[in-house]
């Protein structure tokens, strides 16, 4: 259990940190971190926090259709918006196109490595991927719809409101699934995790 912790814990400070390279670089996030900075950007809170309070209600979402949280899905709230928000004070705001591609790349590579790290802890999901397993599990909706509509709602208004998207969204769409892949076969000793993500990529 205490490597388990640690590792949970390595993965939600890294992932916080990638959110943060990813926002200062400025060439887009996440479809959700859009969702985050288009809030931030309308109500003067910041990144970390807005994911903070977004993610509360999401919680709450899990109840109706019958899922229920681990220790990793409430660290997980906490944790990455509260690191967020110290490594946005932090780092810079770099003015170099090639910086900010590479912190753009950073910041995806170290979000699925790190995504791998505390998924492998096996402590719970975070509120956002247990609301999408939640809903295909309750209404047997395959996971790539329920992960797409989710994805694109959040992106549009995201965007909406001022959130940026860019060649940072489009590498974090395609590559984010691959790098937590490989890092699931490095950290996940056990397979369970990887074989439970194989099976909902099945139903896709």
């Amino acid at each position: 259990m205490p490597r388990r912790l640690i590792g949970l814990l390595a993965g939600l400070v890294v992932i916080g940190i990638s959110i943060a390279l990813m926002a200062q670089a400025g060439l887009g996030l996440g479809p959700w971190e859009v969702f985050h900075q288009g809030i931030s950007r309308q109500s003067g809170l910041a990144l970390g926090t807005v994911s903070i309070l977004v993610g509360m209600p999401v919680l709450a979402l899990w109840w109706p259709i019958g899922a229920r949280p681990g220790l990793g899905t409430v660290l997980n709230i906490i944790v990455v918006g509260s690191v967020t928000n110290l490594a946005l004070r932090a780092l810079p705001t770099p003015a170099a196109l090639a910086v900010r591609l590479a912190m753009t790349v950073c910041g995806v590579l170290g979000f699925g490595v790190a995504s791998g790290l505390y998924l492998a802890a096996d402590l719970g999901a975070g509120p956002r991927d247990g609301l999408m397993t939640g809903l295909h599990h309750r209404f047997g909706w395959p996971i790539f719809a329920v992960r797409m509509g989710l994805e694109l709602s959040v992106l549009i208004v995201g965007w909406s409101l001022g959130g940026t998207v860019g060649i940072g969204t489009l590498l974090f769409a395609f590559g984010i699934g691959p790098v937590v892949h490989g890092a699931l076969a490095v950290f996940d000793r056990s397979g369970n995790v990887m074989r439970r993500r194989e099976l909902f990529d099945a139903a896709e």
